[in-house]
Order: structure tokens, then sequence, then C-alpha cells
């Protein structure tokens, strides 16, 4: 029964120690994916922070294109009203039948805003700029032909400075529209990163609870293979201490036999040797 303990008390011996490897190995997977973890949760955090800071700077250049728009739309309001005075007067006077100052102003603003945008074949772009050309020599035949008079001469000036006023700001209003559009791009990146970098950190969380979990059931059954072990050592132990005694029982009963039949040899008078002497000391014979 003792050597069977003993060899039950050494595969437990065996499994503890698997156990425990298991469990550091674990533990060593939970830190490391908890590090991972972590640095994601960092980077998800940055890119979170760069998209806002692209999302105020969208924002305040898209305040700033409705602010410029609504100068913008009131200065053309301004030489509009001037170019009805000056259309009103050219009526009055001068009974051309051509289109009007402020319409000619609009055809090319327009024109000249597709010639910008559009893409055109070198044939189609000619033509194009020959009828912003044509159209600008109408509009200074026209402007020429009523500019004797000083208040309408007053009247072109400061419509077309306000228009002049108005286009600078357009352009601005078009770079401005840029950025924010730029900003915005950056923003939605920004987001999809951090949506990306969350996804892996949410992953590399759950790999962490799986592995401490994992560890933790390694170390609860390697405390209890500790436990068993303790238990095999007080049964082993308390075997083993009963086998010395009845091994010394016998030894005892063994010795005392044999000092008797020496004793015996004593009464009958035969000599004894110095170690038969000493036997029946011990054995309080004599």
């Amino acid at each position: 029964m003792l050597n069977e303990l003993i060899d039950k008390r050494k595969v437990t011996i065996s499994g503890s120690e698997d156990h425990k490897n298991k469990r550091n190995e674990f533990n060593a997977q939970a830190s490391q994916f908890a590090r991972e973890r972590n640095t994601l949760n960092n980077q998800t955090r940055e890119c979170v922070e760069e998209a806002q800071k692209h999302k105020e700077l969208r924002d305040q250049f898209n305040k700033e294109v409705q602010e410029l728009k609504d100068k913008r739309n009131e200065l053309n309001e301004q030489a509009n009203v001037l170019f009805g005075d000056i259309d009103a007067f050219k009526k009055e006077h001068g009974g051309i039948k051509s289109r009007s100052i402020k319409e000619l102003h609009k055809q090319i603003e327009h024109l000249e805003f597709r010639q910008q945008t559009e893409v055109f074949t070198t044939e189609k772009e000619r033509e194009l700029i020959e009828k912003i050309k044509a159209l600008k020599e109408q509009l200074r035949e026209q402007e020429a032909e009523i500019e004797q008079n000083k208040e309408i001469r007053e009247k072109i000036t400061l419509a077309k400075e306000l228009r002049r006023q108005a286009s600078e700001i357009h352009d601005h209003v078009t770079q401005l529209a840029e950025d924010a559009q730029k900003h915005h791009d950056l923003m939605v990146e920004c987001y999809r990163k951090a949506d990306s970098s969350r996804e892996k950190a949410d992953e590399a969380h759950k790999k962490f609870v799986e592995a401490q979990e994992a560890a933790d059931n390694e170390h609860k059954l390697f405390i209890s293979c500790q436990k068993e072990l303790r238990d095999y050592d007080k049964v082993i132990g308390g075997l083993r201490k009963k086998n010395k005694k009845v091994k010394t029982t016998k030894e005892q009963k063994e010795v005392r036999k044999e000092a008797e039949q020496i004793f015996s040899q004593f009464k009958a008078g035969e000599k004894l040797t110095t170690e038969d002497l000493l036997l029946l000391q011990r054995s309080r014979l004599l």
C-alpha cells in the first residue's frame, strides 16, 4: 500500500508541475494580450482626439464660409441694385434693346466659373473664351455709352468695385470650403482608424479574459494538487512511522529472545563473550 501511495504521489507531483507551467504560460499570454489591448486603446484615444481636432477645424472653416457667403451675397446684392439703376437709365435715355449690364455681368461670371471648374476640349475652351470676350466687349460698349453721365459713371465704378470685392470673397470662400472638406475627410479617416483599433482592442481584451480565466483554472488545479500532496505526505509519513515502529518491535523481540538464550547458557555455567555480556546488559537481564 505504501508503494502504491508513493507512485500516486509521483503522478500528483507531475500533474502539479504541469498545471503550474500551464498557469504561468496562460498568465504570460494574458499579460501580452493586456499590453496589446492597452496599446490599441491608446491608439484609439489618439485617433479620436485627432478626429476631434479636425472636426473643430472643419466647423471653424464652415462657419467662416457661411459668414463670407453672407458678405459676398450682400456685396453682390448691392452691385445688382446699382446695375439695376444703370439699366433703368439706359432704357430711359438710350432705348438700347441689348441685354442689360447686370445680365451681361452675370453671364460673364457664369462662363468664367465654368472655364475654371469644368474640363473642355481645346476647341470647346476656345469657343468659350471667345464668347466671354464678346460679352465683355458688349459690356464695355454699353458702359462707355452711358458713362458720360457722371452719376451713372460713379455707380458703374462703385458696382464694379463691389463685384471685385465679392469675387475676392468668393475665391476665399472656395479655398475655405476646400480646407473644410480636407479636414472633414481627415476626421472621417481618423474615426475609421479609431473604429478599427477599438475593434482590435476589444478582441485583445476578449483573449486576455480567456487567458486569465484559463490561468485561474490551472492555478486552482495546482492548489488542489498541492493539497493532495500534503494529504499523501501525511498518510505516507504515518505508514512509514508505523512500519518503523513494527520493525523496531520485531527487532527488540528477536534481541530479547537471543538474550534469554544466552542468559540460559550463563546460568548453566557456560562461558560468555564480551558481546554476550553487553547483549544481556542491553536486555537488562544482568
